[in-house]
């Protein structure tokens, strides 16, 4: 598959660049952003990580967790897309999953929905995925809220214990094919 550049009206979705992991860092990697994902990490593991998980899952699948660009000045707001859900041993492992994490000064201003919209098309229509989930904690309202606004509803049965940093279970949503092409008709 070749490499995925998504325009929306404001934003563009696209493959990393090395470029990008210092402002990533910068504006990612705060307590606020990282609330729910167990608080700022080493900031000397954040390239390896993001090279070793994102930037590899677009080298053998050919799509990510792309970075997200404003187009108005060019600046990197964090990551959306899709990815294989890749919990070992959890019911969603091997799904087709959809993830964001933006910075914070980006928040409340609707790039998180416009983006999720773009990746929840390309997985329907480019990669003709059957459904797609999503997954969060208890207490991150804004992320499940993004998922209910969305069309995603709760998949209570597929929750399952996630890694020790989550606060409680992982909690899961989807949406399928069918009711992702209705509520766009």
């Amino acid at each position: 598959m070749s490499a995925a550049v998504i325009e929306t009206p404001r934003l563009v979705l696209r493959d990393w660049s090395e470029a990008d992991i210092a402002p990533f860092i910068t504006h990612t990697n705060t307590p606020a952003v990282m609330r729910w994902l167990g608080g700022p990490l080493p900031e000397a593991d954040i390239p390896d990580r993001l090279r070793a998980r994102i930037m590899r899952w677009h080298g053998e699948r050919g799509f990510t967790f792309w970075a997200v660009e404003r187009k108005a000045d060019k600046a990197l707001l964090g990551f959306c897309g899709i990815k294989i859900a890749d919990d070992a041993g959890s019911p969603v492992e091997g799904l087709y999953e959809i993830g964001w994490r933006l910075r914070e000064d980006a928040w409340g201003q609707g790039y998180a929905k416009e983006a999720a919209i773009a990746s929840l098309d390309f997985a329907f229509d480019r990669l003709g995925a059957p459904r797609v989930i999503a997954l969060t904690v208890t207490g991150n309202r804004a992320s499940w809220g993004l998922m209910e606004r969305l069309g995603m509803t709760r998949r209570a049965d597929l929750d399952y214990e996630g890694p020790a940093w989550a606060e409680g279970p992982i909690i899961v949503y989807e949406i399928e094919k069918a009711a992702w092409t209705a509520q766009r008709s």
